[in-house]
Protein backbone atom coordinates (compact mmCIF):
# COMPACT_ATOMS: atom_id res chain seq x y z
CA UNK A 1 0.00 0.00 0.00
CA UNK A 2 1.39 3.42 -0.88
CA UNK A 3 0.24 4.86 2.49
CA UNK A 4 0.35 4.21 6.17
CA UNK A 5 -3.17 4.91 7.43
CA UNK A 6 -3.42 5.43 11.17
CA UNK A 7 -6.75 5.31 13.02
CA UNK A 8 -6.75 8.30 15.39
CA UNK A 9 -8.07 8.04 18.98
CA UNK A 10 -11.53 9.18 17.83
CA UNK A 11 -13.36 6.77 15.48
CA UNK A 12 -13.84 8.28 12.04
CA UNK A 13 -10.54 10.19 12.00
CA UNK A 14 -7.45 8.93 10.20
CA UNK A 15 -3.99 10.33 9.58
CA UNK A 16 -2.60 9.28 6.22
CA UNK A 17 1.16 9.16 5.79
CA UNK A 18 2.07 8.55 2.14
CA UNK A 19 5.20 6.82 0.96
CA UNK A 20 7.14 9.63 -0.72
CA UNK A 21 9.63 8.73 -3.45
CA UNK A 22 12.32 11.40 -3.74
CA UNK A 23 15.34 11.85 -5.95
CA UNK A 24 17.34 14.66 -7.53
CA UNK A 25 14.30 15.62 -9.66
CA UNK A 26 11.94 16.11 -6.75
CA UNK A 27 9.34 13.74 -5.32
CA UNK A 28 6.28 11.63 -6.15
CA UNK A 29 3.54 10.11 -4.01
CA UNK A 30 -0.05 8.93 -4.30
CA UNK A 31 -2.31 11.27 -2.36
CA UNK A 32 -5.49 9.22 -2.71
CA UNK A 33 -6.52 5.77 -3.90
CA UNK A 34 -10.15 4.71 -3.75
CA UNK A 35 -9.14 1.03 -3.53
CA UNK A 36 -6.56 1.45 -0.77
CA UNK A 37 -8.63 3.82 1.33
CA UNK A 38 -11.69 1.53 1.05
CA UNK A 39 -9.55 -1.40 2.26
CA UNK A 40 -9.21 0.30 5.67
CA UNK A 41 -12.83 1.50 5.85
CA UNK A 42 -12.60 4.94 4.24
CA UNK A 43 -15.12 4.16 1.50
CA UNK A 44 -16.42 7.55 0.44
CA UNK A 45 -16.86 9.23 -2.91
CA UNK A 46 -15.49 12.72 -3.23
CA UNK A 47 -17.58 15.27 -5.15
CA UNK A 48 -15.80 18.58 -4.62
CA UNK A 49 -12.22 19.81 -4.19
CA UNK A 50 -11.44 23.08 -2.40
CA UNK A 51 -8.27 25.06 -1.85
CA UNK A 52 -7.39 28.06 0.30
CA UNK A 53 -4.35 30.22 0.89
CA UNK A 54 -3.85 31.85 4.28
CA UNK A 55 -1.17 33.70 6.21
CA UNK A 56 0.30 32.88 9.62
CA UNK A 57 -2.24 33.16 12.42
CA UNK A 58 -5.34 32.65 10.26
CA UNK A 59 -7.76 30.39 12.11
CA UNK A 60 -10.58 29.01 9.95
CA UNK A 61 -13.40 27.17 11.67
CA UNK A 62 -14.88 25.37 13.35
CA UNK A 63 -17.20 24.61 10.40
CA UNK A 64 -19.76 21.93 9.55
CA UNK A 65 -22.96 21.43 7.58
CA UNK A 66 -26.09 20.43 9.53
CA UNK A 67 -28.12 18.40 7.02
CA UNK A 68 -25.44 17.66 4.41
CA UNK A 69 -22.42 16.66 6.52
CA UNK A 70 -19.16 16.54 4.63
CA UNK A 71 -16.33 14.11 5.05
CA UNK A 72 -13.00 15.75 4.21
CA UNK A 73 -9.58 14.56 3.14
CA UNK A 74 -7.32 17.51 3.93
CA UNK A 75 -3.66 18.29 3.28
CA UNK A 76 -1.22 21.15 3.04
CA UNK A 77 0.40 21.87 -0.32
CA UNK A 78 2.68 24.57 1.08
CA UNK A 79 3.45 25.46 4.68
CA UNK A 80 2.11 24.00 7.92
CA UNK A 81 -1.19 24.04 9.83
CA UNK A 82 -2.66 22.68 13.04
CA UNK A 83 -5.79 20.86 11.84
CA UNK A 84 -8.65 20.03 14.23
CA UNK A 85 -11.80 17.91 14.13
CA UNK A 86 -14.52 18.00 16.83
CA UNK A 87 -16.92 15.06 17.13
CA UNK A 88 -20.49 16.41 16.84
CA UNK A 89 -22.15 13.00 16.32
CA UNK A 90 -24.67 12.91 19.18
CA UNK A 91 -24.68 9.10 19.36
CA UNK A 92 -20.88 8.88 19.55
CA UNK A 93 -18.94 7.83 22.66
CA UNK A 94 -16.55 10.71 21.87
CA UNK A 95 -19.24 13.37 21.36
CA UNK A 96 -17.74 16.79 22.06
CA UNK A 97 -14.14 15.54 21.97
CA UNK A 98 -11.50 16.95 19.63
CA UNK A 99 -8.38 15.69 17.94
CA UNK A 100 -5.70 17.70 16.19
CA UNK A 101 -2.77 16.95 13.93
CA UNK A 102 -0.04 19.09 12.41
CA UNK A 103 -0.18 18.84 8.62
CA UNK A 104 2.79 20.01 6.60
CA UNK A 105 3.97 20.12 3.02
CA UNK A 106 7.28 18.74 4.23
CA UNK A 107 5.72 15.57 5.71
CA UNK A 108 2.98 15.36 3.02
CA UNK A 109 0.65 13.87 5.64
CA UNK A 110 -3.13 14.08 5.32
CA UNK A 111 -6.09 13.94 7.68
CA UNK A 112 -9.38 12.19 6.84
CA UNK A 113 -12.37 13.52 8.76
CA UNK A 114 -15.58 11.49 8.45
CA UNK A 115 -18.96 13.22 8.14
CA UNK A 116 -20.22 14.30 11.57
CA UNK A 117 -17.30 16.46 12.67
CA UNK A 118 -16.75 20.19 12.92
CA UNK A 119 -13.46 21.16 11.27
CA UNK A 120 -10.98 23.99 11.52
CA UNK A 121 -7.31 24.83 11.18
CA UNK A 122 -4.71 27.35 12.31
CA UNK A 123 -1.85 28.40 10.00
CA UNK A 124 1.52 27.91 11.73
CA UNK A 125 3.87 28.90 8.88
CA UNK A 126 4.24 32.30 7.23
CA UNK A 127 1.76 31.12 4.61
CA UNK A 128 -0.11 27.88 3.86
CA UNK A 129 -1.95 26.48 0.89
CA UNK A 130 -4.60 24.06 2.15
CA UNK A 131 -6.48 21.57 -0.06
CA UNK A 132 -9.40 19.33 0.72
CA UNK A 133 -11.60 16.81 -0.97
CA UNK A 134 -15.24 16.72 0.22
CA UNK A 135 -17.81 13.91 0.24
CA UNK A 136 -20.73 16.30 -0.28
CA UNK A 137 -21.22 19.61 -2.00
CA UNK A 138 -21.09 22.91 -0.15
CA UNK A 139 -24.58 24.12 0.78
CA UNK A 140 -24.30 27.74 2.02
CA UNK A 141 -27.77 27.65 3.59
CA UNK A 142 -26.74 24.60 5.66
CA UNK A 143 -23.50 26.04 7.00
CA UNK A 144 -22.93 26.13 10.76
CA UNK A 145 -20.05 26.37 13.17
CA UNK A 146 -18.79 26.28 16.72
CA UNK A 147 -16.89 28.84 18.76
CA UNK A 148 -13.20 28.18 18.12
CA UNK A 149 -12.21 28.67 21.78
CA UNK A 150 -15.17 27.09 23.55
CA UNK A 151 -13.98 25.92 26.98
CA UNK A 152 -16.43 22.98 26.87
CA UNK A 153 -14.42 21.59 23.94
CA UNK A 154 -11.03 22.76 25.21
CA UNK A 155 -8.95 22.72 22.05
CA UNK A 156 -5.28 23.33 22.84
CA UNK A 157 -4.51 25.72 19.98
CA UNK A 158 -0.77 26.39 19.49
CA UNK A 159 0.55 29.72 20.73
CA UNK A 160 2.01 31.92 17.97
CA UNK A 161 4.12 35.07 17.83
CA UNK A 162 1.29 36.81 15.93
CA UNK A 163 -2.38 37.30 16.87
CA UNK A 164 -4.96 34.93 15.46
CA UNK A 165 -6.88 36.24 12.44
CA UNK A 166 -10.57 35.34 11.92
CA UNK A 167 -13.32 35.96 9.43
CA UNK A 168 -16.22 37.92 10.88
CA UNK A 169 -18.55 34.91 10.73
CA UNK A 170 -16.05 32.69 12.58
CA UNK A 171 -16.15 35.07 15.57
CA UNK A 172 -19.94 34.75 15.86
CA UNK A 173 -20.42 30.98 16.08
CA UNK A 174 -22.09 29.72 19.28
CA UNK A 175 -20.63 27.64 22.07
CA UNK A 176 -21.00 23.87 21.87
CA UNK A 177 -23.92 22.69 23.98
CA UNK A 178 -22.99 19.23 25.28
CA UNK A 179 -26.17 17.37 26.16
Amino acid sequence: MPFTIVQCPIAGLYEIQPKVFSDNRGYFFESWSQRDFAAVGIAYSFVQDNQSKSSKGVLRGLHFQKNYPQGKLVRVLSGEVFDVAVDIREDSATYGKWYGVILSAERQNQFFISPGFAHGFLVLSDEAIFAYKCTDFYHPEDEAGLMWNDSAIGIDWPKLDVPYIFSEKDTKYPAFAIN
